[in-house]
């Protein structure tokens, strides 16, 4: 694979974990979705995530909890669900940002660019997913039954992928704050509706962004263990550090 632009070593979360962190470019379609891959030693999976409306790969929740998931010796990919050209156009990033079908169409591109590269075509693969992620992850699910191996879903929105829910088949796990009423009442309803093994995990006090004190560390070892159950161990082999 050649080297993506930025790649360099770095000290993950200020620990002494050494990881290295690259700049991407996946094609989907006529667009280019730019992300960053962030790869500790031995990976044990990769873990792509999905932002919600609005955001993007620099999003600082999601970017905590990746570093959270690295430090416990997972890949992750982090990549805009909206490209530069796109995001350009007001109108275009607001109509692209609540297509859940498209948004999921750019997950499944992530999906199979990821299956293309060497360092990470063997390893299992999870998504994560947080507000309209969730949904375009498990239509991503859905569409590649074989390559996902476990949905996370943050706060998201399950009942936008009304469709897909029954044809999911992997473990799934929806975390929600416990003061986000509305969005665990649609929580409920989706998880009612999956076929898959799944999981409701309300989080106690905390609001739809986990801003609250220890709100995110929570779901972050949530994730943690929900992949730690269902996405096995299959660590690459080492690789030499330049």
């Amino acid at each position: 694979m050649p080297e993506p632009h930025g790649c360099g070593w770095g000290i993950q979360r200020m620990t002494s974990l050494r990881a290295m962190e690259c700049g991407v470019a996946i094609p989907c379609g006529a667009q280019t979705l730019a992300g960053v891959l962030t790869t500790p030693e031995q990976p044990r999976g990769l873990v792509v995530f999905a932002h919600g409306s609005g955001s993007s790969h620099l999003s600082l929740r999601n970017r905590y909890v990746a570093g959270e998931l690295v430090a416990a010796d997972y890949a992750t990919l982090l990549f805009d669900l909206v490209s530069a050209a796109e995001a350009l156009d007001q109108g275009v990033r607001r109509s692209a940002d609540v297509d859940i079908a498209l948004l999921g169409q750019r997950v499944v591109a992530a999906i199979d660019w990821a299956a293309e590269q060497p360092l990470l075509a063997g390893l299992p693969l999870a998504l994560y997913g947080s507000s309209t992620g969730a949904a375009a992850a498990l239509q991503a699910a859905a569409a590649r039954p074989h390559r996902v191996r476990a949905v996370i879903s943050r706060g998201g929105r399950p009942d936008l992928a009304f469709g897909a829910l029954g044809l999911v088949r992997c473990p799934t796990l929806l975390i929600v704050g416990g003061h986000d009423v509305d969005v665990l009442e649609l929580n409920q309803w989706a998880a009612a509706h999956l076929q898959a093994p799944h999981h409701l995990a309300v989080v106690p006090g905390a609001s739809h962004r986990f801003e609250e004190p220890g709100a995110l560390p929570q779901a972050a070892e949530l994730t943690r263990r929900w992949l730690g159950e269902h996405l096995g161990d299959r660590r690459a082999t080492p690789r030499d550090h330049p």
